[in-house]
C-alpha cells in the first residue's frame, strides 16, 4: 500500500499567545524517562544526604530582664517615679552578643582552639557517629586497614598550645603514635615537635600540651590555632537572642553546632557571664555612690566642729546660753529647712551625674530646693525681728545642729549603701538553662531535605525538557515543510530496530575498513516500519518521476546528520528488491561513508572515473543486492568542486543511465558545499532528505533557495527519523505490516 504522509496533528499558531497545554504534556510524557530517572537520581542523592549529612543540634536558653528601679539611698521619691524603669531588652541583647560576653566564653571553653578527626570522605563521618564503644576507652578498628581516617571513638583534649603568628589560623597535622605519643606537624608537612601525652612538648616555635590522647596509631588529627576575634564573629553568627515579646524582658537564646554537647556549654558560658556582668554593673553603681558618700563625710565632720566651736566661744563671750521660746521655735523650723536643703543637695551632686539639667528628674529637684529656699527666707526674715543677741545664737546653734543631721545622715546613707552594694543581685536572671534535644536535630531535616531534593531534581529535569524543546527549533511535523513550498513524498518513522541499527552503522562507519557486508535495514529487518515507509517512497517517486527528464535521482540533504545516506541506500536496495536495476553512485567525494554502509571498498571510484583513469565498468560494483550496483567515491581528490564541474561527469551520469532503470546519486550537504548543486543539474529528480527535530524551518528554506539560485527544482523531501510523540502524530500509510 502506497501512501504519500500526511499532515500531523495540529500545533498551536505562530501568533497564538495561548498556552498549549496538551503539547506541554505531550512533551513530558515523551521525556518521561529522562524527568522519571532525573527524580529517582534526586531521591537517591537526597536519601545519601540525609543519613551522612552531620547532624546540626541546638541549645536552648532564656533569661529574664527585669525592670530596674533605682535603690540606691538618698534619691526623693520625686527621681525614682521619674526614672525609666522600663526593660531595655534590645540592649540586654546587644550586651548578650558584645565580644566581652562571647570573649570570655570563648577562653573558658578554648573555643579558639579546633580539633577536627580525619575522616574518610563522603561516609567516614557516617560511620563514625555511629559507632558505640562498649568501653570508654575504646577505639573502632580502621576500615579496609585505612588508621589515617578515624571511624569512631577517637579522642583528643589539649591543655595548652601555642602557635607562631604565622600558624594562626592555618591547620596543623597531628599524628598519633603507640602508647599516647603524638608528632605535630605545620600545614607544609614540616614536623614541628613530638611528644606524649601529660607532658609539655615544645619545638619548631610551638608549645603543645595533650591531655588525653585516644586514638589508632597513624590516625590523623586536625589542628587548628584560630584567631580570638574570628572565632568571636563566628559565635555571634551562629548565636540567636531575641525578645520573646515586646516590652517582655523576656529573652530567648539559641545557638547551633555539630557538637549537642558543647553547644549546651557554650550558650551556658555565655549565659553564665552576662548574669556575672549584670551583677557587676548593678554593684558598681551602688560602690560609687558609697564613693562619693565617703568623700563628703570629712567635709562635713569638720564643718560640725567648726560650727560647735563657733556657738561655744559666742555663748562664753555673751553670758548667755538659752534662747526664747519664740526664738526656738523658729531655730527648729529653719534647721530642718537647711536639713532638707542640705540633703537635696547632696542628691543634686548624684543626680548631677545621672542625668543633664533638662532631665525633668534634675528639674523637679531643683524646683523641691527652691520651694524650701523660699520658705527658709521668710523664716530669717522674721529672725530679723529679734534681738541681735537672739539672731548670733539663732544662727550658731542652726549651723550647730544642721551639720549634726547632715553628718549622721551621711553615715546612716553610707552604711545603706555598702549594704546594696555587697547584696547586689542585679536585674537579670536565668530562667531555663541551656539544654539540647540530642534526640531531634535541627538540621538536616531529613523528611524535608528528601522532598526538596526530590522535587528540585524533577523541576530541573523538566525545566531542561522545556528548555531544550524551546531551543531546539528542528520541525518536528510535515506541515512545517510544505509550508515553505517544499511537499513530502515520505515520513520515515524511527523504530527502535532502526535505532539500534543506526548505533550499529556508526560504530562500522567509525572504523576503518569494511568487513564485506552490506549493513542496511532493507536486509536486517525486511518488515521494518521504516522499510514499508521506503516502499511508500517508492511509489510515490515513480509518479513523481513521470515528468523528469531522466531516470537520475539526486538524494541531498541541506546539513549533516539528516540521514540521507539511509535513505539513498535503503531506497536503492527496495528498488532492486522491486526487480529494477538500480545504480548507487556515492557523490560525496569528501567524507563518505557509503561504501561502508554496503560493505566495499572505496578505491577504484567516481573520482577516479572522472580523472580517466579508469572506465565506467572498472568501477562498477556489484552487491549482495540483485539488481544494485554501486560506484564508490575513489580516492579522495584535493578539488571534489573542480573535478565534478568536469564534463565527464555528465557523460557517466548520461551513460549509466541508458544501462540502468534507475541511478540513485548520494551527495554532500547543499549548505556545506556546492557539489549537490553540481550534481544536481545533471539529475532528473532531486529529492532532500529533512531530519525529525534536527533541520529548522529556516535552514530548508534556504537550502530550496539554494537549489533554486543554481536552477535546481526540488520535488520533494523525506521526512526522516520521525518519532512519536504524545503532543503530535506523524501518518505514514500504515494500519499494518504487509508481509514483502
Amino acid at each position: 500500500m502506497a501512501a504519500v504522509s500526511t499532515t500531523s496533528g495540529p500545533r498551536q499558531d505562530a501568533g497564538n499567545d495561548e498556552i498549549d497545554l496538551a503539547a506541554l504534556l505531550g512533551t513530558l510524557l515523551d521525556h518521561k524517562w529522562l524527568v522519571g530517572a532525573a527524580t529517582a537520581l534526586g531521591f537517591a542523592l537526597s536519601v545519601a544526604y540525609a543519613l551522612l549529612a552531620a547532624p546540626v543540634y541546638q541549645a536552648n536558653a532564656m533569661v529574664q530582664v527585669e525592670s530596674k528601679t533605682p535603690t540606691l539611698p538618698g534619691l526623693t521619691a520625686v527621681s525614682q517615679a521619674l526614672t525609666d524603669s522600663a526593660p531595655q531588652a534590645m540592649t540586654e541583647v546587644s550586651l548578650l552578643t558584645s565580644r566581652t560576653t562571647l570573649g570570655k566564653a570563648v577562653d573558658d571553653l578554648k573555643l579558639d582552639l579546633q580539633v577536627e578527626p580525619a575522616r574518610f570522605p563522603l561516609i567516614g563521618a557516617a560511620i563514625a557517629r555511629r559507632f558505640q564503644p562498649g568501653t570508654g576507652n575504646e577505639v573502632a578498628a580502621p576500615w579496609f586497614g585505612l588508621s589515617r581516617y578515624g571511624w569512631g571513638g577517637e579522642t583528643l583534649d589539649i591543655a595548652e598550645l601555642e602557635v607562631p603568628l604565622d600558624l594562626v589560623g592555618k591547620p596543623l597535622t597531628l599524628i598519633a603514635g603507640a602508647n599516647g605519643s603524638f608528632e605535630l606537624f605545620d600545614d607544609q608537612d614540616q614536623r614541628l615537635l613530638g611528644g606524649d601525652a601529660g607532658q609539655l612538648a615544645v619545638g619548631g616555635g610551638a608549645r603543645l600540651k595533650v591531655e588525653r590522647l585516644l586514638a589508632n596509631p597513624g590516625m590523623r588529627f586536625e589542628v587548628t590555632q584560630l584567631a580570638r576575634l574570628g572565632i568571636i564573629a563566628s559565635l555571634q553568627n551562629n548565636l540567636t537572642a531575641s525578645e520573646k515579646a515586646k516590652d517582655s524582658g523576656i529573652i530567648q537564646l539559641s545557638y547551633e553546632l555539630g557538637d549537642p554537647v558543647l553547644a549546651q556549654a557554650t550558650l551556658e558560658a555565655i549565659t553564665r557571664q552576662y548574669i556575672r556582668q549584670n551583677i557587676e554593673r548593678n554593684s558598681a553603681e551602688a560602690a560609687n555612690s558609697l564613693q562619693f558618700v565617703n568623700k563628703q563625710l570629712p567635709n562635713v565632720r569638720r564643718d560640725l566642729e567648726k560650727a560647735e566651736h563657733a556657738l561655744a566661744r559666742y555663748q562664753s563671750q555673751a553670758h548667755t546660753v538659752d534662747i526664747t521660746l519664740d526664738a526656738k521655735s523658729l531655730l527648729d523650723q529653719i534647721v530642718s529647712l537647711d536639713t532638707s536643703i542640705s540633703q537635696l543637695r547632696l542628691q543634686q551632686a548624684e543626680v548631677t551625674r545621672r542625668y543633664t539639667p533638662a532631665h525633668p528628674a534634675y528639674k523637679a529637684l531643683m524646683a523641691q530646693i527652691g520651694e524650701l529656699e523660699a520658705s527658709k527666707q521668710k523664716i530669717n526674715d522674721r529672725i530679723g525681728t529679734l534681738p541681735q543677741t537672739q539672731q548670733e545664737l539663732i544662727g550658731l546653734t542652726r549651723e550647730v545642729q544642721v551639720s549634726t543631721l547632715t553628718y549622721t545622715n551621711l553615715l546612716n546613707q553610707a552604711q545603706q549603701l555598702d549594704i546594696a552594694r555587697a547584696g547586689t543581685v542585679g536585674n537579670a536572671r536565668i530562667v531555663d538553662r541551656a539544654v539540647v534535644d540530642t534526640s531531634q536535630p535541627v538540621k538536616p531535616k531529613r523528611a524535608l531535605a528528601v522532598a526538596i531534593g526530590t522535587f528540585l531534581a524533577g523541576f530541573l529535569a523538566v525545566a531542561y525538557v522545556f528548555l531544550r524543546q524551546m531551543l531546539n527549533r528542528g520541525v518536528e511535523q510535515v506541515a512545517e515543510i510544505e509550508q515553505i513550498g517544499l511537499p513530502v513524498l515520505a515520513s520515515i518513522p524511527m523504530s527502535a530496530f532502526q535505532r539500534d541499527h543506526e548505533k550499529a552503522g556508526r560504530k562500522l562507519r567509525a572504523g576503518g575498513g569494511h568487513n564485506g557486508k552490506p549493513h542496511l535495514l532493507a536486509i536486517d529487518a525486511p518488515n521494518d516500519l521504516a522499510i514499508e515507509a521506503m516502499r511508500s517512497l517508492r511509489t510515490a517517486l515513480h509518479f513523481a518521476r513521470l515528468d523528469a527528464g531522466n531516470n537520475i535521482l539526486m538524494i541531498c540533504g541541506s546539513s549533516p546528520g539528516a540521514g540521507k545516506t539511509f535513505v539513498s541506500t535503503n531506497l536503492a536496495a527496495t528498488i532492486a528488491q522491486g526487480g529494477q536495476r538500480v545504480l548507487l553512485i556515492d557523490g560525496d567525494l569528501r567524507r563518505s561513508s557509503l561504501h561502508k554502509v554496503l560493505g566495499q571498498d572505496p578505491r577504484n571510484g567516481l573520482s577516479d572515473l572522472l580523472a580517466g583513469r579508469i572506465d565506467i565498468p572498472a568501477a562498477t560494483r556489484r552487491t549482495p543486492i540483485d539488481n544494485l550496483f554501486f560506484i564508490p567515491r575513489g580516492e579522495a581528490p584535493p578539488n571534489p568542486s573542480e573535478l565534478l564541474m568536469r564534463p565527464e561527469l555528465g557523460a557517466v551520469l548520461k551513460t549509466a543511465a541508458l544501462q540502468y532503470d534507475l541511478v540513485i546519486v548520494d551527495t554532500p550537504p547543499i549548505l556545506a558545499v556546492t557539489d549537490a548543486a553540481l550534481i544536481g543539474r545533471h539529475a532528473g529528480t532531486c529529492l532532500m532528505v529533512v531530519r525529525f527535530g534536527l533541520n529548522p524551518a529556516k535552514e530548508l528554506a534556504l537550502a530550496v533557495q539554494r537549489f533554486e539560485q543554481n536552477g535546481i527544482d526540488l520535488k520533494g523531501a523525506v521526512f526522516n527519523a520521525v518519532e512519536r510523540r504524545h503532543d503530535t502524530h506523524y501518518a505514514y500509510g500504515y494500519e499494518y505490516r504487509s508481509g514483502a
